[in-house]
């Protein structure tokens, strides 16, 4: 992996944990140059360690959205990559979901998506790879995850779309849907009740599921020029666990 993006400038947005950290950290490793946005400013110094530039952005706001592009053109004057990683989780029984919720999840996980690409064309004239986050959900889901569920889908049928709008600018568009994967959050669940653990394995074909590091190795290939037939496509990085039939 190392040497794969040298020469390329990529973005990530939710680049402050998990995932989106993660992402930074590979790009930067396989030589391109990294601006990592987050909402919190008290990630700073995580995606500075990573070797990436830190902006502060929120990218359910058009006006911070357009900021954190003006940023990257200061910066860079050009955009190889675009990782759309940013995204919020909600889970509560369907009853009590509020709209705020609702809107929060549609405009952060699915508005921003569009948005930040839109913004961000005029920076990518030498086309380019863009990575959509999505997830397993897009596909099979669980009671309380209607919404995030829906905007996850909607991702990945916005994706395909995209692919087609951008292909004749040289740009190619994929959706990257990982399941369930060992971030800080899901180590903070297994520390408050180690049984999760056995229960996260039995859950997948493969006996494992994703550690950060295999989600980020899939996203630099996919920014990487050997992804170059990919366009247009979900990849399904879940260890098998959405082939199950669950209820079965």
């Amino acid at each position: 992996m190392n040497g794969e993006l040298n020469g390329k400038y990529v973005l990530v947005t939710g680049a402050g944990a998990g995932i989106g950290l993660g992402i930074a950290r590979a790009c930067v490793k396989a030589g391109a140059r990294v601006i990592g946005a987050s909402l919190h400013a008290a990630e700073e110094q995580a995606v500075t360690q990573a070797g990436a530039i830190f902006v502060k952005a929120d990218v359910g706001d058009p006006q911070a959205i357009h900021d954190m592009i003006s940023t990257v053109r200061q910066r860079f004057g050009r955009l190889d990559g675009l990782v759309n990683n940013a995204g919020v989780t909600i889970q509560k029984p369907f009853e009590d979901m509020s709209l705020d919720e609702l809107d929060l999840l549609w405009r952060v996980n699915q508005r921003s998506v569009f948005l930040v690409t839109q913004a961000a064309l005029p920076l990518m004239t030498g086309g380019g790879s863009v990575i959509n986050l999505s997830s397993n959900h897009a596909r099979a889901t669980l009671a309380g995850y209607e919404m995030y569920a829906a905007t996850k889908g909607a991702i990945s049928a916005m994706t395909r779309a995209m692919a087609w709008s951008l292909g004749p600018s040289g740009i190619r568009v994929n959706a990257l849907c990982p399941g369930l994967t060992r971030t800080e959050a899901i180590a903070g669940l297994i520390a408050k009740d180690p049984a999760l653990e056995t229960h996260f394995l039995q859950a997948h074909a493969t006996g494992i599921y994703n550690t950060v590091e295999d989600v980020a190795e899939l996203a630099v290939f996919l920014l990487s020029d050997r992804a170059k037939a990919l366009s247009g496509s979900e990849v399904l990085a879940d260890q098998g666990m959405s082939a199950r039939l669950g209820a079965f």
